[in-house]
C-alpha cells in the first residue's frame, strides 16, 4: 500500500478537494482513491462547493459542444449556399428546392420532411431527394395520413410503389376519423409524408435556399 499517497489523499479530501483534483496531484488509481476516502465525510460547505464546481464544468462543456455545433452548422450552410449557383441550370434542382421551400418543414429539430397528396409531386420530390440530395435508400421514412373509410393496406401498398420505399420503412399510418355523413372518395389516396432524419441535409437545404435568394436578389 502506498502509505504516503494515502495520507496525502486523506489530507486533501478533508480540505474539500474533489476526487478529480486529488488524482491530478497523486499518481494512484481511482479505485484505490475511492477505497481510501470512502469513510471521509465532507462538511455541508465543502459539499456545496463541489456541487457548484461540477455544475460549472457541465455548463462549460455544454457551451463548448454548442459552439462547435454552431460552427459546423454555419460551415455546411455557407458551403451549400456557395454551391447553389452551380445548380441553377438544373430544372430538377430548382423544382425540388422550390417545392421544399413552399411545402417542406422548416422546424427547429432539423429533420427533412415533405408532405403532399399529389402523386406526381411526391414522385418529383423523391427524384430530387435521390438525384440532387443523394439520400441513401435506407434513410427514407414514409408515413401515410388517411381517413378511416379507406383501406389501409391498399394505400400503403400504393404509396410504397410510388416512392419506391419498402413498407418496412414506413411509420405507423395515421388514420383520421371521418365526419358523420362523409362519403368515401374513390379517388382519394391519402397524404404521403417523406422524412429524412438528417441534420446535415436540413442545413444543406437551408444553404441552397439562401443561395437561390441571393442569386435572384431576393431579400431573406
Amino acid at each position: 500500500m502506498k502509505l504516503t499517497e494515502k495520507l496525502t489523499a486523506i489530507k486533501l479530501r478533508k480540505r474539500g478537494l474533489s476526487y478529480k483534483d486529488i488524482l491530478d496531484k497523486i499518481d494512484v488509481s481511482k479505485s484505490s482513491l475511492s477505497l481510501w476516502l470512502r469513510d471521509i465525510e465532507l462538511t455541508p460547505k465543502q459539499q456545496e462547493k463541489l456541487f457548484v464546481g461540477r455544475e460549472k464544468s457541465r455548463y462549460f462543456a455544454g457551451s463548448k459542444k454548442k459552439a462547435i455545433r454552431i460552427l459546423q452548422t454555419n460551415d455546411i450552410i455557407d458551403k451549400s449556399k456557395r454551391e447553389a449557383s452551380s445548380f441553377i441550370g438544373s430544372p430538377l434542382f430548382l423544382a425540388g428546392l422550390s417545392l421544399y421551400w413552399a411545402e417542406g418543414t422548416k422546424n427547429s429539430n432539423e429533420s427533412v420532411r415533405f408532405s403532399n397528396s399529389d402523386k406526381a409531386m411526391i414522385e418529383l420530390m423523391m427524384r430530387w431527394f435521390r438525384e440532387i440530395c443523394n439520400v441513401p435508400e435506407k434513410k427514407f421514412r414514409v408515413q401515410i395520413h388517411m381517413h378511416n373509410l379507406h383501406c389501409q393496406p391498399d394505400l400503403e401498398k400504393y404509396w410504397s410503389h410510388i416512392v419506391g420505399v419498402p413498407r418496412r420503412q414506413f411509420y405507423k399510418t395515421y388514420i383520421k376519423e371521418t365526419s358523420l355523413g362523409q362519403r368515401k372518395n374513390i379517388l382519394y389516396n391519402g397524404t404521403c409524408t417523406i422524412t429524412v432524419n438528417s441534420r446535415e441535409l436540413f442545413r444543406k437545404i437551408v444553404g441552397w435556399k439562401l443561395g437561390l435568394q441571393e442569386y435572384f436578389n431576393i431579400s431573406p
